[in-house]
């Protein structure tokens, strides 16, 4: 994060911490300084690659990366216009390569590969595909709205409890600082004993604290999801279709390691070989670590190679 810097001023962000770098469309940065000066009227070219640039496009550099950054304000173009579903598609292979040719097109105009074409592709599904652009457009603004209003009442359903919470703390304390100023009138006015006036005291502490703990379990909790549905509602989703493949069929490998054949997982303790193996100990074995398996490893390697490769 330190390596950041200006290319124009050689500013870094190790050693000016506050360095605010903006970042535009051809994917290069510049500090908010060297933003002012250059493009004073407005609009220049880039230092980099000479690209012609706004001032007005310019926004605040969010990733280490800036190429991330450019990738990100693509990605949102793009998918203003490839705003297909899943619903749109009559079988799950077509959308998947729907979401293909997406990914192609953001991976082209990121990394600057066949820009021209690239663009004039755009171009044609947007003619091509215009009703259905806008139609989606029309969707997902409805869900937005829907989603902030949810998302508003949720934040505002929050804030109640929260005021809530608030307003009962201080009633609690209210209460404490009332019974601790109770217990003081009583030590200097009252002629009974300190103990005494101590016990009691202490067993109204205990009431209230129990109160509280009550008060505190009958706070009524959250009943609506910001999706807008309620908790412990059933929904009824349609099921996911299934999609029949042939089970995999695992083969062992057969190895030519040009030695001798090593004995067996189950031979190594009847033969032997791991009365010089050290035990695994409790914490190795969490780990999936075994003597007999490390064993078998190392006379594997040991084995190996002994005889001459086969003409």
């Amino acid at each position: 994060m330190d390596d950041q810097g200006c290319p124009r001023c050689k500013t870094t962000k190790y050693r000016n911490p506050s360095l605010k770098l903006m970042v535009n469309v051809c994917g290069h940065t510049l500090c908010e300084n060297c933003v002012e000066m250059l493009f004073v009227r407005g609009s220049g070219n880039c230092v980099q690659c000479d690209t012609p640039l706004r001032k007005s496009n310019f926004r605040v550099q969010l990733f280490e990366d800036a190429t991330v950054d450019k990738e990100v304000e693509i990605r949102k173009k793009v998918m203003k216009i490839y705003n297909k579903r899943e619903f749109d598609f009559t079988s799950l292979r077509d959308y998947n390569d729907y979401l293909e040719q997406v990914e192609d097109i953001v991976y082209n105009l990121t990394n600057n590969i066949d820009v021209e074409n690239t663009k004039l592709r755009m171009e044609q599904y947007q003619r091509e595909n215009k009703d259905i652009i806008q139609r989606n457009k029309a969707k997902l603004t409805r869900e937005q709205e829907e989603l902030e209003e949810l998302l508003l009442l949720e934040q505002q359903s929050n804030e109640q409890r929260r005021l809530e919470v608030l307003q009962e703390e201080q009633r609690q304390l209210q209460a404490k600082r009332k019974s601790k100023q109770a217990l003081l009138d009583e030590l200097e006015q009252s002629k009974l004993p300190a103990t005494i006036l101590l016990a009691q005291h202490k067993v109204r502490a205990a009431q209230l604290e129990t109160q509280i703990e009550q008060q505190k379990q009958n706070v009524k909790p959250t009943s609506l999801f910001s999706t807008g549905i309620q908790i412990g509602q059933t929904v009824s989703l349609q099921p996911l279709p299934r999609i029949q493949e042939v089970l995999y069929l695992y083969k062992p490998l057969q190895v030519e390691t040009y030695g001798p054949p090593a004995p067996d997982l189950e031979q190594l303790s009847r033969f032997g070989y791991l009365n010089h193996v050290r035990a695994a100990m409790p914490q190795d074995t969490a780990g999936g670590y075994t003597s007999a398996l490390a064993c078998y490893r190392a006379i594997q390697d040991a084995f190996s190679g002994l005889f001459p490769p086969k003409a």
